[in-house]
């Protein structure tokens, strides 16, 4: 097993280097401070694995002698006894070997991973909460600029790399504004005039189940109708699979004088379409599909197969938590994907989470809905009030707002969670 030792100014600058280095599966030995910085101790999985791999059996010498516990005879000298003939010879079952190292290794090995991935979780947990008492000492109005964010919904990753480019030269509420700043400009929100409803075209939403998909499309079909008339749009439904899904659109297009299509597969889809080439808008709404169904490549290569011109908006529910959402936008997005419309604003305890998934996938938001009217409900997105609104101080929930000395643990989750199966997103440039 080979042992590296890292220096840094830095526990964190330490840390980057042991990734790099040994891979994000590196165990920490140890962390100690040197002068000038801080001293790591690591070593590769690789090496680790190799502790617990399986021990060969030991070999087993065949000679021309018998070897039986307690005693030895030559194999081919016959010992006769005082009749002549020759006694019943021993066994091995006579006598209880002692079982070979070789059956014990693999359970101890198994002990030893265990014992291994333990002390490295516990390392890992304090190498977090040394960090956190570093940037405290260093620099803390970073801190409570972080404590901010974490508190306001935001992962510990997008807060990260806000504070790694935050100039240091600031104070907590400079340091605040500067972070609700940066977090605005990176929040892509579509303007006045911009907006699908004013440049028309084809566009199917998309989403999970019970997200909102059908009722707004009604409130963008509502809304178009006002602007444009009922003439220029049409609704076309896929989703024939739920009891009553395509009558409660059709009850929708009466209201609204427009009319629905119903399509089940691709040639129906592309027959639809060429219909509907001169209308200003069509909305397609979609069956809801969780973001585990396998069923969703089928789904975008309908929508979007063979150059239809069929842009998909992503509905996310602003009550689902960060890492759902995350989940979510990596299974939905790929070719055709034009952004996403927020849902069920006015329920959300906080719109951390969901404005943090739009900024760190580079969604471009586009509505967000805010109640079940038709089409009151329905506002374009607007960057200020969606970061000022995350960052209102939110009803006190002793069972889920961390302590002071608890936000160096929550840090410490997510930097785990972070190393998890989900892919990873590309940093921002603030």
């Amino acid at each position: 097993m080979i042992v590296k030792k890292f220096s840094a100014p830095t526990t964190r600058e330490a840390l980057r280097q042991v990734r790099d280095a040994l891979g994000p599966d590196a165990l920490i030995l140890s962390n100690r401070p040197v002068p000038g910085g801080v001293e790591i101790m690591a070593v590769a999985e690789e090496d680790v694995a190799s502790l617990t791999g399986p021990v060969p059996p030991a070999r087993t010498t065949v000679s021309a002698r018998h070897e039986i516990p307690g005693l030895t005879v030559p194999a081919s000298t016959p010992r006769a006894g005082p009749a002549g003939r020759e006694p019943a010879p021993a066994t091995a079952a006579q006598a209880t070997p002692t079982p070979p190292a070789a059956t014990i290794a693999p359970e101890l090995m198994q002990g030893l991973a265990q014992e291994l991935k333990t002390i490295r979780m516990m390392l890992e947990g304090q190498l977090a909460g040394f960090a956190w008492n570093e940037l405290k000492g260093r620099e803390p109005f970073k801190l409570e600029v972080m404590r901010s964010l974490l508190a306001a919904g935001f992962s510990p990753l997008l807060a990260r790399q806000l504070m790694e480019a935050m100039p240091r030269e600031l104070d907590f509420e400079r340091g605040l504004r500067w972070a609700k700043a940066a977090l605005m400009r990176n929040l892509r929100c579509v303007s006045a005039g911009e907006d699908l409803i004013e440049q028309g075209g084809v566009f199917a939403l998309v989403g999970p189940t019970g997200v909102g998909k059908t009722t707004t499309v009604a409130k963008l079909a509502a809304r178009c109708t006002l602007k444009h008339g009922p003439s220029r749009l049409a609704l076309v439904t896929t989703d024939t699979y739920r009891i009553g899904a395509h009558e409660q659109l059709r009850i929708y297009g009466k209201i609204l004088n427009v009319p629905v299509f119903s399509v089940k597969d691709e040639t129906d889809l592309n027959l639809t379409l060429s219909d509907l080439a001169d209308r200003h808008l069509v909305l397609i709404d979609t069956v809801g599909m969780s973001q585990r169904d396998r069923r969703i490549a089928q789904q975008i290569a309908l929508l979007c197969g063979h150059g239809r011109e069929v842009k998909r908006l992503l509905l996310l529910s602003a009550t689902a938590h960060g890492s759902t959402l995350d989940d979510v936008v990596t299974a939905y997005r790929g070719h055709g994907m034009a952004g996403c419309i927020l849902t069920k604003v006015d329920e959300a305890m906080s719109l951390g989470p969901v404005l943090d998934v739009a900024i760190r996938h580079k969604l471009p938001v586009h509505f967000l809905t805010n109640g079940q009217r038709v089409p009151e409900d329905l506002h374009l997105a607007h960057a200020g009030y969606l970061i000022d609104r995350a960052f209102r101080p939110p009803r006190e929930d002793p069972a889920f707002t961390p302590r002071p000395e608890e936000f160096s643990l929550v840090a410490a989750a997510g930097a785990l969670a972070e190393e998890g199966p989900s892919e990873s997103v590309a940093p921002q440039t603030w």
